[in-house]
């Protein structure tokens, strides 16, 4: 691929700073691995919340959606005439709010070699809808090409996109990108299903396969009577969807069937430990489950269930490490742990995590989420500890391969630079 030599400024796009262990994971070996090729690169981040970006990477960073006053959202705007008023709001304040940002984006941009979305799922619309990250997606993309920046679409998990404006977005900005490839399979189809985009998709692994390896920590067999299981949490609501997780029928009966998991582990005298992935979404999960196992009696063995705080990835990748065995639905703690050379049950309720257990060829060892039956769950434990020996190889030789293939795809965007 042919780039511009007059910069060495690479800007980055995603979701990033809002405290999702896997995205940050993301984007720390992207950078780790373009130092490699460009020792002189400088990197700025276009993301979600820049202080935290700022603070976890040491780069500068910038939010890439507008920010509005909390006023303009106020009960100043509603009533009688809220149509009129929300006309108003949005001619004489949204829409030149966002002509601002579009400016400073200008400004943010200019100059750059290339702007880079590296991987995580925000080619996607079922959480934002069509103006949020699929027209931040085309904004950026606009600023790119009109900078003379070369766009890169890496390994990017895609879907779902429900709206047909958010279609239009994301066709449309693939399109005026340099190069594109996707973590998956599914996702290269999702796309070629909104229709033909021009030049050639490739599929890679997903980006954290290539994480600096001198930053993992020693694998081991950990437990020394008993193994120890590692559960991991997250934020799951069903297919209800409904936020408040203490009315959402499907999160009671997900976190019910994972104490009753652990209760079935302590009585075995296995330890436990409980791993989170995202911050922001799961620290309240962790809270509820925690509260549940106190209910059981169960936190009353000493020892047994340990439950860390975690803040960075290195923290998350230490408690990984700390485990024999990890039961989770995060998918970057599902990749993260197959670094680590762990043998993984895996609790679906996406398509990009069962495309991953399938490439990888663990498609026994993946159950789905939605309606998940606890003898299975067990069923799969106990053969998931009875091939342990064979898997932990095989996990190795899998992830190797990914990484080496991911080494080829840095060297072919960045060979003639």
């Amino acid at each position: 691929m042919k780039q511009n030599r007059k910069s060495n400024k690479i800007a980055f796009f995603g979701v990033f700073g809002n405290q999702n262990l896997g995205n940050e994971c993301t984007l720390q070996a992207t950078m780790y691995n373009i130092h490699k090729a460009l020792p002189e690169a400088t990197f700025t981040c276009l993301c979600t919340v820049p202080e935290d970006t700022e603070l976890r990477h040491s780069i500068p960073a910038f939010a890439a959606h507008r920010a509005y006053p909390a006023w303009l959202d106020s009960q100043l705007w509603s009533g009688r005439r809220s149509r009129l008023m929300k006309l108003l709001r949005k001619i004489l304040f949204r829409i030149p709010l966002e002509l601002i940002h579009w400016a400073k984006g200008f400004k943010v941009i200019k100059g750059s070699h290339m702007l880079i979305v590296p991987g995580t799922q925000v080619v996607s619309d079922y959480v934002t809808g069509p103006f949020s990250w699929p027209y931040d997606i085309f904004k950026w993309a606009i600023i790119a090409k009109l900078c003379r920046a070369k766009l890169l679409f890496l390994n990017i998990g895609v879907g779902p996109i429900y709206h047909p404006l958010s279609r239009w977005f994301i066709k449309a900005s693939l399109n005026l990108s340099d190069y594109r490839s996707y973590r998956d399979n599914s996702s290269k189809r999702y796309v070629e299903k909104m229709g033909p985009c021009r030049g050639c998709d490739l599929v890679y692994p997903d980006l954290a396969f290539s994480f600096q390896s001198a930053l993992l920590p020693a694998c081991q067999n950990v437990g020394k009577q008993r193994p120890v299981f590692g559960i991991g949490l997250k934020d799951y609501l069903g297919r209800e969807g409904s936020r408040d997780r203490h009315n959402n029928r499907a999160y009671r009966d997900y976190l019910n069937t994972l104490g009753d998991l652990v209760a079935w582990l302590c009585e075995r005298k296995y330890m436990v430990r409980v791993i989170i992935g995202d911050v922001l979404y799961d620290s309240g999960v962790e809270q509820d489950f925690m509260e549940s196992l106190h209910e059981r009696g169960l936190m009353n063995k000493e020892g047994q269930i340990v439950n860390e705080p975690v803040f960075t990835v290195k923290q998350l990748l230490s408690q990984i490490a700390a485990v024999d065995f990890l039961v989770t639905s995060r998918f970057h703690n599902l990749v993260l742990a197959l670094m680590l050379n762990k043998p993984v049950v895996c609790l679906s309720d996406h398509r990009k995590l069962d495309s991953l257990m399938t490439e990888i060829g663990l498609t026994e060892y993946c159950l789905p989420l939605a309606n998940l039956d606890f003898d299975d769950l067990i069923d799969r434990l106990v053969k998931l500890e009875k091939n342990a020996e064979a898997l932990r190889p095989y996990i190795k030789q899998k992830t190797e391969e990914y990484r080496r293939t991911l080494d080829e795809q840095y060297s072919l965007i960045f060979k003639s630079v």
